[in-house]
C-alpha cells in the first residue's frame, strides 16, 4: 500500500509482516535495540556494593551491578573462558565478585578477571583485556540507561531529546525531579503482541473512547480521539469534577513540588524509542519499560513513582495504581487482538492511520530507517 493508493485523510501503516516475521525481528533486535539507548534498571534497585540486576537488551544477557565505589556498570552476560552464563538469576547480590559455575573464573564488581584456576601460571592473560565485556551506561531520571554500541549514540541527541520534542523544551521534565522519587508499585506485564504495536497504541487515542472509560471520565479531552502526543508541549486537562489522576477522579497524593502552574492538573505522555513510556501527572510519575522478547511476546515493567514521605507514610495508592493499571490491561488486550490478525492475508499490506494518528507515521518512518541496509 503505498500514500498514492489512499485518500488524503489516510497514511499506510507497515505491513503485518513487520510484526510476525522473526527476520524482521531479528534485525530490530541488531539494529535499533542493541544500537540505541535502551532503559535498563531502576537505579535504587541496585543498593549497595554487589547488587545486580539482568535484563534482556536486544539479543543479549545483561547484567547491571554496583560496584564498591558505588558506580554502577554494566557488562554483557557472558563468561570470557568458554561462553557460559555467568548470572543465571534475574537479580541478587554477590559479596565481592562474580564467580562462573563452569570453571570458577570471577571478575570483581568493576569486570576485572580477579581469579581462574591456574591462572598463575598463565602469566601472559591480561587481567582487563580477559574482563567481562563493559557496555556504556548512563544514569538518568532515576534508572541507568545502556548501550551495546561499541560507539554509542549522544544520549542527549537521542533519549533527552524525545523527551523535550514531546514537552516543548528539554527542562520541562526536571521539574518533576524523577530521580528523587521512590517506587510506590511496580507491575509486570507479559503481552502477547508485538512492541511496535505496544508503542502505537500509546501514541494515538483514537481508541480512548472506545475502551477507556476511565480515562476518559478524567481526562475528557481524550473521547475526542486526540492523544496528548498529537500536540507538542500538550498536557491533556482534567475534567473540571475531577480531583485527582485516580480511578475514580478522588484526590490523589501530595503535589510533586517542582510541577509549575502550567504543568497543575495535566496529563503529560511521552514515547522514549525505542522502549520506554513515560506519564507525567501532578502527583506521581508512571514509566514503562519494554524488553521485546519475540515477535509476537513483550515483557513491560511499569513503575509508579511518589514523593519518598508519600510511600513511607503507607498512605492507599490503590485508587492511584488502579487507574493506569486498568488502562495498560485494555491497552495490552487490543495490541493482543490486532497481533491475531497480523499474518491474515487482510492485512498483508498493512492497515491505515486517520488524521490523529499521523504522527505514529514518522514513528514507522524511524524504524524503517534503521532496518534498511546502509
Amino acid at each position: 500500500m503505498t500514500t498514492t493508493d489512499l485518500p488524503q485523510s489516510l497514511l499506510p501503516t507497515l505491513s503485518g509482516r513487520h510484526y510476525t516475521d522473526p527476520g524482521i525481528f531479528a534485525r530490530e533486535q541488531e539494529r535499533i535495540f542493541e544500537t540505541e539507548w535502551c532503559c535498563a534498571v531502576r537505579s535504587a534497585d541496585l543498593p549497595s556494593a554487589g547488587s545486580f540486576e539482568t535484563v534482556q537488551i536486544g539479543r543479549e544477557s545483561v547484567i547491571v551491578a554496583r560496584g564498591r565505589d558505588g558506580r554502577l556498570r554494566a557488562f554483557l552476560n557472558v563468561c570470557r573462558h568458554r561462553g557460559a552464563r555467568l548470572c543465571a538469576e534475574e537479580k541478587g547480590s554477590v559479596k565481592r565478585a562474580f564467580q562462573c559455575m563452569y570453571h570458577a573464573w570471577t571478575y570483581g564488581l568493576d569486570g576485572k578477571l580477579v581469579a581462574a584456576p591456574n591462572l598463575t601460571g598463565m602469566p601472559d592473560v591480561d587481567r582487563t583485556e580477559y574482563g567481562l565485556t563493559e557496555v556504556a551506561l548512563r544514569e538518568w531520571l532515576g534508572y541507568a540507561w545502556v548501550c551495546l554500541a561499541a560507539e554509542p549514540p549522544s544520549f542527549a541527541d537521542t533519549v533527552q531529546a524525545d523527551v523535550g520534542a514531546r514537552l516543548g523544551g528539554p527542562g520541562e521534565i526536571e521539574a518533576y525531579r524523577i530521580d528523587e522519587l521512590e517506587l510506590g508499585r511496580r507491575i509486570e506485564y507479559d503481552v502477547r503482541a508485538n512492541w511496535k504495536q505496544i508503542i502505537e497504541n500509546f501514541m494515538e487515542c483514537y481508541h480512548c473512547a472506545t475502551i477507556h472509560p476511565e480515562l476518559t471520565e478524567v481526562l475528557p479531552e481524550f473521547a475526542d480521539g486526540y492523544a496528548a502526543q498529537y500536540y507538542v508541549g500538550h498536557g491533556a486537562e482534567f475534567g473540571e469534577d475531577v480531583s485527582g489522576f485516580t480511578v475514580d477522579g478522588s484526590a490523589g497524593v501530595e503535589r510533586l513540588p517542582g510541577v509549575g502552574a502550567h504543568q497543575d492538573r495535566r496529563y503529560y505522555a511521552i514515547t522514549v524509542r525505542p522502549q520506554v513510556f513515560v506519564n507525567l501527572v501532578p502527583d506521581h510519575v508512571i514509566l514503562h519499560r519494554m524488553f521485546p522478547l519475540a515477535p509476537d511476546r513483550t515483557l513491560v515493567r511499569c513503575d509508579w513513582l511518589y514523593l519518598p514521605e508519600v510511600v513511607a507514610s503507607e498512605v492507599d495508592l490503590s485508587r492511584s495504581v488502579e487507574l493506569f493499571h486498568r488502562v495498560n490491561q485494555q491497552d495490552f488486550e487490543a495490541c493482543e487482538r490486532c497481533q491475531l490478525a497480523m499474518d491474515s492475508r487482510a492485512y498483508a499490506r498493512g492497515g491505515v492511520l486517520v488524521p490523529s494518528e499521523h504522527h505514529i507515521g514518522l514513528f514507522h518512518d524511524w524504524v524503517r530507517g534503521r532496518l534498511e541496509d546502509r
